[in-house]
């Protein structure tokens, strides 16, 4: 891997780093999408439906004389598509009895010119109050539910995982059905009795029906499948002891080898054992200095140990070790020192690395008087100390003439986990893109919720703190 490739790789993590310790707006949910907050008082209604000043509730204020005078609204965006299941409750403050109130969803492209109750026309779903049925784009429903009335919640949901419509009453699962209707969809209600009122819950409040549960009754499902699946212990250490190996865990690797009894591994895989832990306690004491921001320590190491990568000052290794010591001079307060450091060393890379959004980030430190709580302190965390450590790391890896360049940036462990994440991504897409993507932080941290346990499984820290 050429220094450039390896430059490239860390500057984008870091730019992917700067990027999410950004606030947004507030209008994007966890997942990065927009979810509904609100009715839309430009669309659906035909004027038979009345939307409250709240935006949150509506009426109908007329007497239905034909089977096409519905009133229609909508939330004011399509539901989010990147996560397991979106849901959303309709509380009914007044109606005839039975209610005619209907809770479904509608396409983008029927949303517009909908007349009748969702699940009547060709691309939408819903569940009508007034017969229990559910109606998924055809004139006859099917039976599925009890009727709705005056005092009831009905819930509707999507499950992108299970490609289903789900529908709840009083918090509790009537069933589900295939989902018929492709593209975004937009929550609808039908409102088509004289004073029948409703108002809307899009998660501002608690529901009713508790989804996390039934989020979570689903993923254990999939965890079980999962854990179902043999897989030989021999390619799990080979895994874990190429983490250690690459970043240069060298007690930790010991102590794991000692536990594990893999010494038969390592007799299987010599000749790459050699290659694989080159410079090993060299890397990990070049490590520990700049996990303890010690970086002209680090440096001097460096001199010293691997002065191949050390002649051109020009290289991407500097420009990472002066932008953490730059870092380091404002976290002890010395931002004089840090100002004439940026000076100096800054506008050098400039002509042969782009890196005007690191060096900006670099220079809000100086800015702001509570750097801690300004929107570049991510620089000032643990985590971008490692990011440096990293870079170093995959430098020094390769300058070994065994080692493939290709795969100096990630141990193969890491490698694996961008493959099953890729291919988690293909597998969304061949599912237009809806529900949630593959986390490994995510997935390990409900898993260790599951486990009654205090908090998520960090492997980096647990190998940090073996080598303290």
């Amino acid at each position: 891997m050429s220094e450039q490739l390896t430059a490239s790789y860390f500057l984008r993590a870091w730019h992917d780093a700067s990027r999410s310790s950004k606030p947004d707006d507030g209008a994007q949910s966890t997942d990065g999408e927009s979810s509904p907050k609100a009715l839309d008082t430009q669309k659906g209604s035909r004027g038979f439906a009345l939307i409250g000043p709240d935006r949150l509730s509506a009426s109908y204020p007329h007497v239905s004389k034909h089977m096409h005078d519905v009133g229609i609204v909508q939330a004011d965006r399509p539901a989010p598509r990147k996560r397991l299941v979106y849901y959303f409750e309709v509380f009914v403050k007044n109606s005839g009895s039975p209610a005619r109130v209907s809770v479904g969803f509608t396409s983008v492209a029927t949303s517009p010119n909908i007349r009748h109750h969702p699940g009547w026309e060709a691309g939408s779903c819903g569940y009508y109050g007034s017969d229990g049925m559910v109606y998924r784009g055809q004139g006859e429903g099917e039976t599925f539910g009890p009727t709705v009335a005056i005092g009831d919640t009905v819930g509707c949901g999507v499950n992108y995982a299970t490609n289903q419509f789900l529908f709840t009453k009083n918090g509790v699962l009537i069933g589900s059905v295939e989902k018929n209707v492709e593209g975004p969809l937009f929550p609808t209600i039908g409102l088509q009795t004289e004073h029948e009122e409703v108002t809307v819950n899009f998660g501002k409040k608690p529901f009713l029906f508790y989804l996390k549960a039934y989020e979570a009754a689903y993923r254990a499902e999939l965890r079980k499948t999962i854990d179902e699946m043999e897989i030989p212990r021999c390619h799990g250490f080979r895994m874990v002891r190429s983490y250690l190996k690459h970043y240069g865990y060298e007690e930790t690797l010991l102590s794991f080898d000692l536990d594990t009894e893999t010494a038969e591994l390592v007799q299987e895989n010599v000749s790459n054992e050699e290659a694989d832990k080159y410079a090993l306690s060299q890397r990990k004491g070049i490590r520990q200095m700049i996990m303890r921001g010690q970086v002209d320590d680090a440096i001097t190491m460096l001199d010293e140990w691997f002065p191949d990568i050390m002649q051109n000052h020009l290289s991407p290794i500097f420009f990472f070790l002066h932008s953490l010591k730059f870092v380091e001079l404002v976290r002890a307060n010395k931002k004089t020192e840090a100002i004439v450091l940026g000076r100096i060393e800054f506008d050098k890379f400039r002509s042969v690395l782009q890196i005007e959004d690191q060096v900006q980030d670099c220079a809000s430190l100086l800015v702001n008087e509570q750097p801690h709580k300004s929107d570049v302190r991510y620089l000032l965390e643990k985590s971008h100390r490692e990011l440096v450590a990293d870079a170093v790391n995959a430098t020094i890896l390769s300058s070994n003439p065994k080692r493939d360049e290709e795969f100096c940036a990630q141990s193969s462990l890491e490698r694996l986990i961008r493959q099953l994440t890729t291919c988690f991504l293909a597998r969304r897409a061949l599912n237009m893109h809806q529900g949630e993507a593959f986390d490994l932080r995510i997935f390990l941290a409900r898993r260790a919720l599951n486990m009654h346990q205090g908090e998520a499984f960090d492997l980096r820290r647990f190998l940090e703190s073996r080598n303290k």
